[in-house]
């Protein structure tokens, strides 16, 4: 006979908030699972010793409960199979398997005397099996020093018990049984708060093992009340279609684009919403409820359970929840089942598979991403984050087009630049000054005529419009970003979302609970028992302080590394000076370069690694309250830290290098005899140029993709050799030979957050935007890897990774703020690219202010000074020099007043003009774009005018909808109160006609009539 399952109502004294509900309610609350779930064997009557001071346990006399499995081994092979050939369900193949726990476990076999038998249990044992999805024995609740207690009083009870002796047992053995009681009664207290378990048999001394969770309909109406999910109503309404030019513009696109939309289910009616409220069970009439066991998606049932494991406590150790019990090893992992395979020979479509084929392969990335669909399935966090990484790929199309067309600018007019042809002049070639002391010659200008042609492709005036254009750029980013934001909000249904409650972390409960042991010594007479115990600021001083030294002594690390790649160039190129081979002479600045952007560009990578780890141990020092708060300062400390990481060297090339340099016969020098580095004939620019597109390429290639790709891989295939190796050691006759869906999720990679895939793309934007000035082509180069980028982290999610858990977010949080300082940022720093590291500046102030005919020629000339040769100082000069001819003047790149000059080799008025532009540039440029960009953001709403009147117009639906069920309730209430008026009315005639027809028949002894019908009415 089944019985019904209760829905558990949520008293202050439920036992998943507070504990506190005592083995007596347990055992009359769900004594009614024992019967519908689980029917136990009768002949289990095998015992062993197990447990701290080796106590008896066996099924009829045990000091504790057991856990007893429903794949109980009574079940035949073929039946189990049957029952869960699908992997998601529980055997009886109706009920889902909404959550799964994973733990390793290790039994003590019982030593029994060679021949002797398994004795048999006593009548009347001390407690009862706890069954697994249902009942309670007695004694469950007792605490742990009581069952030990009683687990040797039953030995006690049991002298010359054949084959049995008391054994010491050892700290593992003692540390794998508390596992086991915690596990126990967390698996009880999970029941208690009205869940459904199932658990594997443990038939061998050591394995894996996992327990299938399902939540019925009472808790999940229950939980999804209290959660305030919002669920779709019976009520549909008409959305507000654009009309006029704008809806005939949509119709176009909507043609053109139709083979790039994945082949998804869509809604049948795209012009109708459902009516979305959340949920309640006193308003139930109210929702669409066709079927209650897919009214809840799989994702909301699994975002339920895991609310219900992360506030369920255990006693031992003050456990509070499924994530301290991880992180104390009781269970290995916990985590929702995937809907299936993702590729297979069956034919049964579900949505990972429909994922797989639609989003994460490589065969369709020129399809737009099914974003609904991946909300449904991973949830609205990681649905959003693949909006913005799709809106983001989106927009780079016309910034690489723009950025292709300044490039090709720069190719065409290579020809025409009068600078570089007089550069490449040999016939008025000028003699430069030796590039280092000694062992250096003199050498002419037109030898540098390669770096400078290919120096105006990336330092011509288009680079200016391009830099204005590219800040425009990523502020209609953010403002349209915004725009998708509302828009997918009120389609998802999270306008008005409301900030959950947090549960706090397991090391933030560790450390409260160290605090508050600590406290219990230490009382004091004015002690406030009603305050709430937290940590405060001296708590987490020593964390405080060891973050700011470490954090200190990285960015000094950082700073480090870019000085010793420094020191590489500048004692490398004088070691290849020295060199008696001529092509080794005369390739030093190439060799140089190349190599120590490759050094820099491995550094950078071993780096970024070692900072993302400490940034995450440096955050858990400070042990932060909750989830958010920890994922928020984590974000921070590693931006910064692979901010300078990846932007230090190309700040030095940009704004420091070549400025330091001195003059000849008063150079700067770094140690004896190693002069400072000077930028190449054609500027600084084009090795800038080549700093940041080797390092951005070099990021993509390897980190954002090999280390993606691989990493995941090798710990999927060594998790999976791990656990093939223990299988080995033990083969389980009970197991079928086909894993199950549990099996499969358990190998993949956890789900470890979404910060390394925001932080690729953030430290891309920053060399999208940063220094775009300098190298137009890295919007193009950005493109191509976000392409492959979207279809790798589409892959990494559905087949190489656990299912993550649901987490509803109404916006990216963080991650939008640092976008908009580096938006702002990008603005600065293009202004000082332009303004200092280029010669744009120069070449417009010799053009309109020192030209004799307002053209460039003779600008090479204006920019070099004079030195006279007699003045190096002894040593310097050049010995032996092959020079074809007498120099007595060298010509080096600076503003300065020539050796004839009364003030000779001193910045020249030149110098002063050029660079009172400069600062005049970086000012009017920076005010203009920023005024372009306010001006941008004030002309684009955040929220699209359609949406806020769809917004409205939801409100108002929603009020006429209630007014209107509830008036029809009413009025179905008075009616049937009218009904039973009448009913009762009749039926009061009736009875009284009929008692006073039965009194005149009747007559009393004295000749009266005794008037019943009257007494009736009085009564």
């Amino acid at each position: 006979m089944e019985t019904h399952i209760p829905d558990f109502a949520l008293p202050s004294s439920h036992p998943t908030l507070n504990g506190q509900k005592t083995a007596k309610s347990a055992r009359d609350s769900f004594s009614a699972y024992n019967s519908k779930y689980l029917t136990l064997p009768q002949n289990r009557s095998s015992c062993h010793r197990s447990g701290t001071n080796g106590a008896l346990e066996a099924s009829g006399v045990s000091y504790r409960s057991s856990i007893i499995n429903n794949y109980v081994e009574g079940t035949p092979r073929e039946v189990r199979d049957k029952a869960s050939q699908s992997g998601l369900h529980f055997k009886d193949s109706k009920r889902k398997v909404d959550y799964v726990l994973a733990y390793h476990y290790r039994r003590r076999l019982a030593r029994h005397e060679p021949g002797a038998a398994s004795p048999e249990p006593r009548r009347g044992s001390a407690s009862v099996a706890l069954v697994s999805n249902g009942g309670t024995g007695k004694g469950r609740a007792e605490p742990q020093q009581q069952q030990q207690d009683d687990g040797q009083r039953a030995l006690r009870e049991w002298p010359g018990l054949p084959g049995l002796e008391a054994v010491e047992i050892s700290p593992l053995d003692a540390l794998e049984e508390e596992r086991r009681l915690q596990r126990e009664e967390y698996e009880h207290n999970l029941l208690e708060a009205g869940l459904e378990i199932e658990k594997d048999p443990e038939n061998k001394s050591q394995g894996l093992s996992f327990v299938r969770v399902h939540a019925p309909w009472q808790v999940l109406s229950r939980e999804a009340e209290l959660l305030k999910i919002k669920m779709p109503t019976k009520k549909m309404y008409e959305i507000t279609e654009e009309k006029g030019i704008l809806k005939r513009l949509n119709e176009i696109w909507c043609k053109l684009t139709e083979p790039l939309q994945p082949q998804v289910p869509q809604q049948e009616n795209t012009k109708m919403k459902t009516l979305s409220y959340p949920f309640s069970r006193e308003k139930i009439y109210l929702y669409n409820i066709k079927d209650r066991d897919t009214f809840f998606d799989n994702a909301t049932r699994s975002r339920i359970v895991r609310e219900i494991l992360k506030r369920t406590s255990t006693k031992a150790r003050n456990s509070m929840g499924i994530d301290t019990l991880i992180a104390n090893s009781v269970y290995d992992a916990a985590y929702p089942l995937h809907d299936g395979e993702y590729e297979g020979q069956n034919d049964d479509m579900n949505e990972r598979k429909l994922l797989y084929q639609e989003w994460a392969r490589y065969g369709v990335f020129y399809k737009f991403q099914p974003i609904d669909l991946i909300r449904k399935y991973f949830g609205e966090k990681i649905g959003l984050y693949f909006a913005w990484l799709g809106l983001y790929t989106e927009f780079l199309i016309p910034s690489s087009v723009v950025g292709i067309i300044v490039f090709l600018y720069g190719c065409i007019t290579i020809e025409s630049d009068i600078p570089s042809k007089e550069m490449c002049d040999q016939h008025n070639a000028f003699t430069m000054c030796p590039l280092c002391d000694k062992f250096c010659d003199y050498w002419n200008l037109s030898s540098a005529c390669a770096t400078a042609r290919a120096s105006h492709l990336f330092d011509n005036p288009a680079t200016v419009f391009f830099s204005i254009f590219m800040a425009l750029w990523a502020t209609m980013f953010l403002e349209q970003w915004k725009r998708l934001q509302m828009r997918l909000s009120y389609f998802w249904d999270l306008t008005g979302l409301e900030e959950e409650e947090e549960h706090p972390r397991p090391e933030y409960e560790n450390k409260l609970l160290q605090k508050k042991l600590k406290n219990k010594n230490i009382t004091t007479e004015k002690s406030n028992e009603n305050e709430k115990e937290k940590l405060t600021w001296s708590d987490r001083m020593p964390g405080y302080a060891a973050n700011f030294g470490l954090i200190l002594f990285m960015i000094m690390l950082t700073f480090s590394a870019v000085f010793g790649v420094i020191v590489y160039r500048i004692t490398t190129a004088a070691a290849l000076s020295f060199s008696t081979n001529e092509t080794t002479r005369s390739n030093v600045r190439v060799t140089v370069a190349a190599t120590a952007v490759i050094i820099n560009l491995v550094v950078v990578l071993i780096l970024d690694e070692i900072y993302g780890a400490v940034a995450k141990w440096l955050t858990e020092i400070e042990i932060p309250k909750t989830e958010k708060t920890f994922e928020e300062r984590v974000i921070l400390k590693t931006f910064l830290l692979k901010f300078l990481n990846s932007y230090a060297s190309i700040f030095y090339v940009a704004f420091f290098k070549g400025r330091f340099v001195g003059r000849p016969g008063r150079y700067v020098y770094m140690f004896e005899g190693y002069r400072m580095e000077e930028c190449a004939p054609g500027g600084c620019l084009m090795e800038l140029c080549i700093q940041l597109s080797i390092i951005m390429l070099g990021k993509q290639l390897i980190q954002n993709n090999l280390f993606e790709i691989g990493i995941p891989k090798l710990k999927k295939l060594f998790r999976k050799l791990k656990d093939e190796r223990t299988a080995l050691k033990e083969m389980d006759t009970n197991k079928s030979k086909d894993p199950q869906q549990w099996d499969l999720d358990y190998i993949l990679e956890p789900f470890t957050g979404l910060t390394p895939e925001y932080m690729e793309m953030i430290i891309q934007f920053g060399f999208v935007t940063l220094f775009v000035a300098s190298f137009p082509l890295a919007p193009v180069f950005a493109l191509l890897n976000n392409i492959i980028e979207v279809r790798l982290d589409a892959k990494k999610f559905v087949t190489e990774l656990r299912r993550p858990d649901t987490v509803r977010e109404k916006d990216i949080g963080i991650w939008y703020n640092i976008l908009s300082v580096i938006g702002k940022l990008s603005v600065i720093i293009n202004a000082f690219v332009i303004a200092v590291t280029s010669d744009f500046i120069p070449r417009l102030m010799y053009q309109y202010a020192y030209s004799q005919n307002g053209t460039m020629h003779g600008f090479i000339n204006h920019t070099l000074s004079y030195f006279n040769v007699s003045q190096f100082k002894a040593g310097t000069q050049p010995e032996n020099s092959l020079f074809a001819q007498e120099v007595s003047f060298c010509r080096f790149k600076d503003y300065r007043e020539p050796p004839w000059s009364p003030h000779q080799y001193e910045f020249s008025k030149q110098y002063w003009a050029v660079l009172s532009a400069r600062l005049a540039f970086v000012i009017l440029f920076q005010n203009l774009v920023m005024f372009l960009s306010v001006l941008v953001d004030w002309m684009i709403p955040d929220i699209p005018k359609d949406i806020s009147e769809q917004i409205k117009k939801e409100k108002r639906v929603l009020v006429d909808f209630f007014l209107k069920e509830e008036h029809e309730k009413l009025k179905l209430i008075e009616s049937f109160i009218a009904r039973d008026k009448r009913k009762c009315r009749n039926g009061t005639k009736s009875k009284r006609t009929r008692a006073a027809s039965f009194s005149q028949g009747h007559r009393s002894p004295k000749g009266s009539f005794t008037s019943f019908s009257s007494q009736h009415t009085v009564v």
